[in-house]
């Protein structure tokens, strides 16, 4: 039996178009002075948040704890911040566990950057001249989370209880999905990756963004009523491509933000993470205000390629490691 399991999964031609939009990204910051770095892939502490899981690594001899190959580089990125580095980008390789389909491989790579002094509409200004001038797209409508909701479910969620929610959830066919478990943000997770992206499929490149504030993961949340957190995604032709904040720079919020995730994933019988106190630290000496946002590059060349698949555009994808 003849086997092509040491051949590559993408194209030449799409090796190509990769290694341009990389170059094409690199002088995009290099014309904005931003400081390009290199952060560690293996930390002491991994991200909290319960929808992640990271790959654990002993270091026997080399660490006295576990490792973990690092879900995002935000965490260091910010300490750079903290230390004077001013606007600073990275590309780097990303891990998370239990991550594979069409658009999902549990190793990939993301472009992540931070500007001091922006908050989340001035780092969306920039995003969108990154992206649509890589995709030659018109620039991203922009709408809030309600919004969205309200024009492509027809309500909204700040009026909807669990019991509307649900609702909407069984109309989806969602009732497997959807246990007696599953909270607020739970069902609205699953709604607006039900009902709010399919609906966006047909329009380009789309900023949502103000989000509930208990959605807030690292934003500033803004007062209000309600309350929202100052965050925003990116989704072009319906695929989320950039998830971007006004950042929190709190230590005392941040601590307790991290402890409510820790909490939560004790109750979901999650494997427990040490909470990064580095990050905690740098953010007491002095995080300055700014924004951040990570954008997934295969799935930026994907749109670019027309590519149906990650692994059209990963040279060795997992499966072939």
């Amino acid at each position: 039996m003849v086997t092509v399991a040491w051949a590559p999964t993408a194209r030449p031609e799409t090796l190509r178009l990769r290694a341009d939009l990389l170059a094409r990204i690199r002088r995009f910051f290099a014309d904005r002075d931003f400081l390009e770095v290199e952060t560690p892939l293996l930390g002491a502490a991994a991200a909290l948040d319960p929808h992640l899981s990271s790959f654990v690594v002993g270091c026997d001899g080399v660490a006295d704890r576990d490792l973990y190959l690092q879900t995002s580089p935000e965490f260091a990125m910010k300490r750079l911040l903290a230390a004077g580095s001013g606007p600073v980008y990275q590309i780097c390789k990303a891990f998370r566990e239990a991550e594979s389909g069409r658009w999902h491989s549990p190793e990939f790579t993301l472009l992540e950057w931070y500007r001091p002094g922006f908050d989340h509409h001035r780092l969306m200004d920039e995003v969108d001249v990154l992206v649509c001038g890589i995709l030659g797209t018109p620039a991203a409508v922009r709408m809030t989370y309600d919004q969205a909701f309200e024009e492509l479910a027809g309500w909204s969620p700040r009026d909807a209880d669990m019991g509307m929610l649900r609702r909407a959830a069984r109309e989806q066919g969602l009732a497997e999905d959807v246990g007696a478990e599953t909270d607020r943000d739970g069902l609205l997770d699953f709604l607006f990756s039900h009902t709010v992206q399919p609906g966006l499929a047909g329009r380009g490149a789309v900023f949502v963004y103000d989000f509930p504030a208990t959605q807030a993961a690292l934003a500033r949340v803004r007062a209000g009523n309600p309350p929202v957190a100052e965050r925003f995604e990116l989704l072009v032709q319906g695929v989320e491509l950039a998830n971007g904040y006004h950042e929190l720079i709190d230590p005392a919020e941040q601590r307790r933000r991290f402890e409510c995730d820790q909490t939560r994933r004790r109750e979901r019988a999650l494997p427990a993470y040490p909470l990064d106190e580095r990050l905690l630290a740098a953010m007491a000496h002095g995080l300055p205000p700014c924004a951040g946002v990570a954008l997934g590059v295969d799935r930026l060349v994907m749109l670019a390629a027309g590519a149906s698949s990650i692994d059209e555009v990963i040279a060795f994808p997992i499966s072939r490691a």
